[in-house]
């Protein structure tokens, strides 16, 4: 419905934005990766111990955006997807389009892009919509997106962000200077703003994440 009025003509910016970045590295790869390692064994929450290949963002490399909560999307070539878990045994759709060859080893979970259809995403096509009317009247660019709102809900609940309308982010817009790099202090620091967590970018497309939900 929307996809006549989403552009796909190549940004003319010289340097990649964050959205960029995760459409190029993201797609077709692995799920970002957390920035402490979880305690699958005892209450799930992470530990104090930085994951194997995200040190990056302890050594002060990469820049912290914002995670917002919402649903992930995609627009490629005039198109738009939204992402899908094939956790748990989910039989994933017929055009389900993996991020990762197999399912995690430890969290089962599969994520991937199916196409967003009306009516069932209704809401993700609204946000689009959206994002064109105040944002892109050019057209929505190729990237990544998330799409927040009052009817859309996460495992944080129903509109977790508060809004009254449904509305498009380009992922890794928001940043966060002020973050910290350290367990306690990320901890501390989400404890006392309104965000689900936060997403680190590197220069070089990798991108490491964490939740507030995440520490204990």
């Amino acid at each position: 419905m929307f996809a006549s009025r989403i552009s796909t003509t190549p940004s003319r910016s010289k340097k990649p934005t964050a959205a960029a970045y995760y459409l190029l590295y993201n797609c077709g790869m692995q799920k970002i990766p957390s920035l402490f390692v979880r305690n699958y064994a005892g209450d799930r929450k992470v530990l104090d111990q930085v994951v194997l290949g995200s040190e990056w963002v302890v050594h002060g490399e990469g820049v912290a955006t914002r995670k917002w909560d919402g649903i992930a999307v995609m627009v490629r070539a005039g198109n738009v997807f939204k992402r899908f878990d094939a956790k748990a045994g989910r039989t994933p759709p017929p055009n389900f389009e993996p991020l990762q060859p197999a399912p995690d080893a430890n969290t089962g979970h599969w994520p991937g892009w199916v196409p967003a259809k009306l009516p069932d995403d209704r809401w993700i096509l609204e946000g689009i919509a959206w994002g064109v009317a105040h944002r892109y009247p050019q057209g929505v660019p190729d990237g990544t997106y998330e799409v927040c709102g009052p009817r859309i809900g996460t495992r944080h609940g129903a509109n977790p962000e508060n809004l009254q309308d449904h509305i498009l982010v380009p992922h890794g817009e928001d940043t966060l200077v002020d973050c910290p790099r350290t367990y306690d202090g990320i901890r501390a620091y989400l404890a006392t703003r309104s965000i689900e967590g936060v997403v680190w970018h590197h220069p070089d497309g990798r991108r490491v994440k964490i939740k507030k939900a995440d520490f204990p």
